[in-house]
């Protein structure tokens, strides 16, 4: 038997304690969910229906982590997986699974925050899948750590189970195929280079330009009928072919005949609010950023938009500028992943919008910033998840809220 890791706490298993397992559920991070009795055990890659045989590496004080050894029951959504490296490599958790599987699930996963977990009484949509369910990303940021020169260097992603180790990836079918015919090149000249870094991440980013590996040149990408500029490194949504879907549901969600002004709360570039620039009087950008205010204002000039004003905030004071306006208005919210800041919430409240048209990639702190909406007066009506992310467990959800 492999010797125990230090700190491992051997309740309610010993290590390496191997037992089947009815896999009932998937969690949000895409891992099945079993039991022994009442506790939780945690397997990676099966699926809802399945009976597998899992071997326990950690124990927590509430649940325990095992791997999948075998699957003795296989469910129908079970599928062939396309990439030789699943299983090893921790980027996909779903590409094992048939897309409707993966659909489905997602769709779960924003129930569970928002209606179970957040308590919001909101029936949530089928998601929108992509129409490249492969081939889709339109960046890709290999890592890779030191090493001597002639030795030889892994240059991929993370293990699946390590903070550390990386799995060498020579392609990546969730890629788009420009960048799968530009990353051989890319590693070459990584492992060519006569001084080699202790480690960092390579960029291959598709654009109008062709494919872009420096983070500082300015390129452009077309959404809808509009261009938008930024950095390669930046961020920027990186499924084209869905993304278009995305901003026309939250640019039709924002607007009724009563609302002609729509306030894009962290614009970045401006994508939501200059997409939607045709539909309202008035579009207004606030970013706490410097870079995402220049290029908002410069890609209202590059697309001759001439109804949108932006400003440089910082979170204290985000709503200073739209102080006295009164006409009726929409809020757009594409926060980070953590969420909204209570401060940027309790101003957002005190702006009174009509409408609140929250954008997020991660539906438990979408939840709970909801909560705080509710307890405003805000209400929400619906709930649209789409798929920017095939073959992992990454969904991106907008939720409508009214006053």
């Amino acid at each position: 038997m492999k010797r125990e890791p230090k700190g491992f706490s051997p309740n309610p298993y010993p290590y390496h304690h191997e037992l089947e397992l009815e896999i009932s559920d998937v969690t949000n991070l895409g891992v099945g969910i079993g039991r022994d009795q009442d506790w939780v055990i945690q397997v990676p890659y099966c699926w809802p229906g399945e009976r597998v045989k899992a071997r326990v590496f950690r124990n927590h004080s509430n649940y325990s982590e095992a791997d999948l050894l075998e699957v003795l029951t296989s469910s129908p959504d079970r599928t062939e997986p396309v990439c030789k490296l699943y299983g090893s490599c921790g980027g996909c958790q779903y590409q094992g699974a048939t897309y409707e599987a993966q659909l489905k699930w997602k769709r779960q996963q924003v129930e569970n925050s928002l209606v179970r977990l957040g308590g919001l009484s909101v029936k949530v949509e089928p998601v929108i899948p992509s129409p490249k369910p492969y081939g889709y990303r339109s960046k890709l940021t290999p890592h890779f750590q030191g090493g001597r020169q002639g030795r030889e260097l892994n240059i991929g992603f993370l293990r699946q189970g390590s903070r550390r180790a990386l799995i060498d990836v020579e392609a990546c079918p969730i890629a788009t195929d420009a960048i799968n015919e530009a990353l051989p090149a890319a590693r070459d000249e990584l492992r060519n280079a006569p001084k080699r870094k202790r480690g960092g991440t390579l960029l291959l980013r598709e654009v109008i330009e062709g494919v872009v590996t420096d983070p500082k040149k300015l390129v452009s990408e077309k959404v809808g009928g509009l261009i938008f500029h930024f950095k390669a490194g930046e961020f920027f949504q990186n499924n084209p072919f869905v993304l278009p879907l995305l901003v026309e549901h939250v640019v039709q969600q924002s607007k009724t005949d009563e609302i002609s002004l729509l306030v894009d709360a962290y614009c970045g570039g401006g994508l939501f609010g200059l997409s939607a620039a045709s539909r309202f009087k008035k579009i207004v950008g606030i970013e706490i950023s410097r870079e995402g205010f220049e290029g908002a204002r410069t890609n209202a000039r590059i697309n001759q938009i001439d109804n949108a004003q932006f400003f440089l905030g910082d979170a204290s004071s985000i709503f200073d500028e739209l102080k006295g306006i009164s006409e009726p208005a929409a809020l757009v919210i594409d926060p980070p992943r953590r969420g909204c800041d209570p401060d940027f919430l309790r101003q957002a409240i005190e702006f009174g919008p009509q409408r609140i048209v929250y954008v997020s990639c991660e539906p438990a702190t979408q939840a709970r910033d909801s909560q705080i909406l509710l307890e405003a007066g805000y209400q929400p009506i619906l709930a649209q998840p789409f798929d920017l992310f095939p073959q992992t467990r990454h969904v991106e959800n907008v939720l409508t809220l009214v006053r």
